[in-house]
């Protein structure tokens, strides 16, 4: 029987400066930590419980959502809602959701974002870093990158990406989102608004909030970002155009020519970040945005989805004016990217390691993907997104699902990443992204009977 309110262990001060919601959160939250609640407790619906209470439901709802979101509860399909913890104790107590297991305290991680770090060659890791080494520390620093690292670059963008670009026009940078934020503070000034996918990436819109911008959200959709839904009077356009995160799919050409064409006409600056565009399995991925109109697109990449974060370093092509005023926003702030990664870089490019391992990847990452999207389909569940990249999208009908899906996940063992997360505004699209680049082919293997009973 769900549990009364007047057994919950809940006391909520009206006149307190905490909000009610998350009063009540704090107080079941506590509950199940000290043993009051045990998993498999089966708690009142929103609606019961905030009549109880005397709170309107909103309050109620809210805590749950909280308490959804940190895996303290999970739903159940026409059952109601459920503790999914036990409390510590010298013998644990193993009492869950019924059908359940206890969650694990090491998850299988099939999140996106993480590359495939394990597939660098170690011989060729540790002879860059001692190259790195030899040269002599430096004793001025390189507001635009070290010149051996921007040709590097350059050299990496003709072959990998089709375009063609002088080392001076490319900047080093510490990675996509902290060039977001340069371009944030150097080139739009505090209340301008900047177009965002929605979904997208989060923390790219936080990047351009944190520096006093305004966000709109525009949708994506199997083309990729809605073009027509652009509003107008925006400063800027920020976008994921060869392979659009988290959906996966690919920006078409008419709406690239769309896009450009308005930025043009309406002084708009393109931020393209190509997070992981050298990894397409299908066909050779769509001219650069940078390719076609370098005159208003900054082009944006990084080392961290196709080798390790652990170098922090990327890159910006951007037009004339906007390298100036990065330049100019360094030199003020006395700002620079780290030297150390890009000197690894270009010892692991001089040698021929770089692209050695790109092909690696990319015959990996394609494998995986085939393994992933066979089992999915076969067990009549719905994939989006191109063949490309290092991550997938499974979507569902409704919130509830997803958070049910994602809270089922970790007790049996699998970290997922749910789609409502990567909205700035109202989510519209539920699911989960599931990355497959950053353990092991043997574990995605060995998870894959567990994934498709958790998603079908």
């Amino acid at each position: 029987m769900p549990q009364s309110a007047t057994a919950l262990p809940v006391t909520l001060d009206r006149e307190a400066a905490t909000p009610l919601a998350v009063q009540l959160a704090d107080a079941l939250r506590d509950a199940a930590a000290t043993g009051h609640l045990r998993g498999g407790d089966r708690l009142p619906s929103t609606r019961a419980l905030a009549a109880r209470l005397g709170v309107s439901r909103t309050v109620t709802s809210a805590a749950y959502e909280q308490l959804h979101a940190e895996g303290w509860i999970t739903g159940r399909h026409g059952s109601g809602t459920y503790v999914t913890t036990s409390p510590p104790s010298d013998r644990p107590v193993q009492r869950v959701v019924p059908g359940e297991v206890a969650e694990p305290e090491e998850l299988l991680d099939l999140t996106p974002g993480t590359p495939w770090a394990a597939g660098i060659d170690r011989a060729a890791w540790r002879r860059a870093w001692r190259a790195a080494a030899d040269a002599p520390p430096l004793t001025s620093a390189h507001r635009a990158g070290l010149p051996e690292y921007r040709a590097a670059i350059a050299e990496h963008l003709l072959r990998h990406r089709g375009l063609a670009v002088g080392t001076d026009s490319v900047l080093a940078t510490g990675g996509t989102t902290a060039a977001v934020f340069e371009l944030a503070g150097a080139v739009f000034r505090a209340g301008d608004t900047v177009a965002v996918e929605e979904p997208g990436y989060q923390r790219a819109v936080e990047a351009l909030l944190s520096a006093g911008l305004k966000v709109v959200g525009v949708p994506v959709d199997g083309e990729g970002l809605r073009t027509d839904a652009i509003p107008a009077g925006v400063r800027g356009v920020y976008c994921s155009p060869a392979h659009q995160y988290p959906m996966g799919s690919r920006l078409n050409a008419a709406r690239r020519v769309e896009l450009v064409e308005r930025a043009r006409a309406e002084n708009m600056l393109i931020i393209e970040d190509d997070y992981d565009g050298e990894l397409r399995f299908d066909v050779a991925p769509l001219p650069l945005l940078a390719a076609l109109a370098p005159d208003v697109v900054v082009h944006l990449g990084t080392t961290s989805k196709i080798l390790t974060p652990t170098l922090g370093a990327g890159w910006m092509v951007a037009p004339g004016a906007v390298t100036s005023a990065v330049l100019g926003h360094r030199d003020r702030t006395g700002t620079r990217p780290s030297p150390a990664g890009q000197r690894v870089l270009v010892e692991l490019a001089r040698h021929g390691d770089l692209g050695r391992h790109l092909r690696k990847l990319r015959r990996e990452l394609s494998e995986r993907r085939v393994l992933l999207v066979s089992a999915l389909r076969e067990a009549g569940i719905t994939v989006l997104g191109d063949d490309a990249g290092a991550h997938l999208v499974v979507p569902f009908p409704s919130p509830e699902v997803e958070r049910e899906r994602l809270a089922a996940g970790r007790v049996r063992g699998i970290r997922l990443d749910g789609l409502a997360r990567h909205f700035a505004g109202m989510p519209t699209a539920f699911g989960v992204a599931i990355g497959y680049a950053g353990c092991s082919r043997e574990a995605l293997s060995g998870a894959l009977d567990t994934l498709v009973g958790l998603l079908r």
